[in-house]
């Protein structure tokens, strides 16, 4: 008899955090997405003041007030939505969030709508709360998410759209207009958006708009990771109506209890002081991300510009062999299809990594390219 639960099968340990176990004296890893930056210096004061003052107990199930609080003003003034402290649940991670989300949302046989390619994660949440997930086909030329192909997936069983925008794998930027409009089909045809907007500072000419703006029926999902290079505190949120906040915490009292109160304080830091440490690191990406596409360029890959995030998605024909062979001159990539069949013969770049080690992968890349 296998031990196992039935739901557990088609779901396959992440390819993405296999590439953390690649190491060698001369590896230049550009899998992993996570910034390669110290947390500001007021966040680690308020751990070290946390430690000291013995805050280090249980805090309220949905976070410690204060921090809500300050989550709410942020969101109202930087996002135009109008949320209470006591709409919002502070998580472990943006990654506890999501997966909040779908086993409280998804019943069994319901489908849930992602985008292709698209964060791995989507596609074994709603696996593991036993719905169905439905790739969006994003358009090749921008990896744009078009409403109207939205709409022409949407069944009687479709409960939920998942949006991620800037978005990893391509860190494409959705377009004010195209957000509205699936908020306003999301209203007629009675779906919950579930937006991941983890990257939402990290954007360079465009402007992030939140699908929260244009209607009640909206998640948000965001968190410190990205903004704050805080990764390894794991502390997000999620933000939305106050009847859904309500099932979304029975989900995360009875599975994480509350997120790390030091993380909290660290978070809450982080939040309220000054942005200038998060102005400084959008432009060290983008001056990283200058680099790697000019050189691809100058390759002749074909590749779109990234508006945001810290990844490029180019097309490289074959991605085992490109990928094979990456490795073996001394660089670490992720294959295309581990973020959807959409994704297939693409690779994902991080310039999650110093400009030196940049330029020095890009000279690897180009003896096999």
């Amino acid at each position: 008899m296998k031990m196992y639960a039935k739901r557990l099968r088609g779901i396959e340990l992440s390819r993405i955090r296999k590439m953390f176990d690649i190491q060698g004296k001369d590896i230049i890893n550009l899998g992993i997405g996570e910034p390669d930056f110290n947390i500001p210096e007021n966040a680690k004061d308020a751990i070290v003041d946390a430690l000291e003052e013995g805050f280090t107990h249980y805090t309220p199930n949905n976070g410690i007030e204060e921090l809500r609080e300050a989550i709410a003003k942020k969101l109202k003034v930087e996002n135009k939505i109008k949320r209470s402290p006591d709409e919002i649940i502070v998580t472990v991670g943006a990654s506890e969030a999501l997966y909040m989300c779908t086993q409280a949302l998804i019943d069994k046989g319901e489908e849930v709508l992602i985008p292709d390619p698209g964060f791995l994660s989507y596609n074994a949440c709603v696996k593991l709360a036993e719905g169905k997930p439905i790739p969006i086909p994003l358009e090749k030329k921008d990896f744009r998410t078009k409403p109207e192909t939205i709409e022409s997936l949407i069944t009687k069983k479709t409960k939920a759209v998942i949006l991620n925008s800037p978005s990893n794998p391509t860190g494409a930027v959705m377009e004010k207009d195209d957000i509205k409009a699936i908020a306003e089909l999301a209203e007629e045809k009675n779906l919950i958006i579930i937006s991941d907007e983890v990257y939402e500072k990290i954007i360079y000419e465009k402007k992030h708009y939140s699908p929260g703006q244009f209607t009640e029926n909206a998640i948000i999902i965001n968190g410190f990771s990205k903004t704050y290079a805080m990764t390894g505190l794991r502390i997000g949120y999620v933000t939305g109506q106050h009847e859904i906040i309500e099932e979304l915490l029975k989900v995360h009292q009875y599975n994480t209890a509350c997120a790390p109160s030091i993380s909290q304080a660290a978070a809450l830091a982080a939040l309220k002081g000054s942005q200038k440490v998060v102005d400084s690191m959008v432009a060290e990406f983008k001056r990283r991300r200058d680099l790697m596409f000019n050189r691809l360029k100058k390759m002749g890959m074909e590749c779109n510009k990234p508006a945001g995030a810290f990844y490029m998605f180019p097309y490289v024909k074959d991605e085992k062999s490109f990928t094979e062979n990456a490795l073996k001159e001394g660089v670490v990539v992720v294959p295309g299809s581990a973020f959807g069949s959409n994704g297939k013969d693409h690779v994902r770049f991080s310039y999650a990594t110093s400009y030196d080690k940049i330029k020095e992968a890009m000279d690897r890349i180009e003896k096999i390219w």
